[in-house]
């Protein structure tokens, strides 16, 4: 390879080859040829993403689960307090039943399996259910 430069280790003293000069991306578009002119948008909508649909779970009251077991089983699985827990555990207590959460399905469905399977292993008759808010 020849040099008819002397070499230098500038970057700009290195020969690049010229850009060519912008062409018109659509010649179609302009009508010169003859061709109909067609002035129509094309436009994309965006996917409109609903939520998801929302699940209560609830607890049920029964006459043989102990208010401290009930007060755990809040705490533990649903993250709550002792005070929240000791106040859901009585609404539970004198209404019958109480919602604890508000969850997407499968986080819903996972709660209520928890709480079912704890409530059984410890010989206890806790209900939890869930339904569609």
């Amino acid at each position: 390879m020849r040099y008819t430069r002397a070499m230098t280790n500038s970057i700009s003293d290195i020969a690049l080859p010229r850009a060519r000069a912008a062409v018109p991306a659509m010649m179609a578009d302009h009508p010169r040829d003859g061709g109909s002119s067609d002035t129509s948008i094309l436009t994309k909508t965006a996917p409109k993403t609903a939520r998801p649909p929302m699940y209560k779970v609830m607890l049920l009251n029964d006459d043989y689960t102990p208010m401290e077991f009930v007060v755990h089983v809040l705490e533990r699985f649903f993250g709550l307090n002792h005070a929240q827990a000791f106040d859901i555990m009585l609404t539970v207590h004198k209404k019958g039943l109480a919602v604890v959460g508000v969850f997407s399905a499968e986080i819903a469905e996972t709660k209520v399996a928890q709480v079912m399977d704890f409530a059984r292993r410890h010989q206890h008759p806790l209900q939890c259910t869930m339904e569609k808010e």
